[in-house]
């Protein structure tokens, strides 16, 4: 339990990362043999992306890979992945997705779970602190990445 403490603090900076930069608050690291190899956060607002969500932002940082490193990553994510990214941890085979939190949004873990991905969700309290204070204060912003 202590390396995904570990690696979930690295996401809640990466989502803290892009909140300071005035975007959404969500924040992604893929870990392959106990090692960050890839960190991103959302930055739909900061680069004018439709698709850099927070997971996509990591993979993109990672680099090319070959499919036997995807296929032993763990993807830590503070919140639950939406059917784009969700679609890509299937692309590349990566075998476990830990999840910050899902009561601010429920994303496509049924999905990833009917394909063979390990599905943890912690209920992590900073991650659901963060989103709600988002929505809250941003609820246009909001609506425009979940695609509302």
């Amino acid at each position: 339990m202590k390396n995904i403490e570990r690696f979930m603090a690295e996401a809640i900076a990466e989502a803290k990362k892009g909140m300071a930069q005035g975007g959404i608050p969500i924040g992604s690291v893929i870990v392959y043999e106990d090692k960050i190899i890839g960190r991103g956060h959302n930055k739909r607002v900061q680069e004018g992306s439709v698709i850099l969500h927070g997971e996509m932002d990591a993979l993109e940082n990672a680099g090319r890979q070959a499919s036997s490193v995807y296929r032993k990553c763990t993807l830590y994510t503070t919140l639950s992945p939406c059917p784009m990214c969700s679609g890509a941890i299937l692309l590349y085979g990566i075998p476990k997705v830990v999840i910050g939190e899902n009561e601010t949004f429920l994303g496509s873990e049924a999905l990833l779970q009917e394909n063979g991905v390990e599905v943890l969700v912690l209920n992590n309290r900073e991650c659901r602190n963060l989103m709600k204070m988002f929505i809250r204060d941003n609820p246009d912003l909001w609506n425009e990445d979940i695609g509302l």
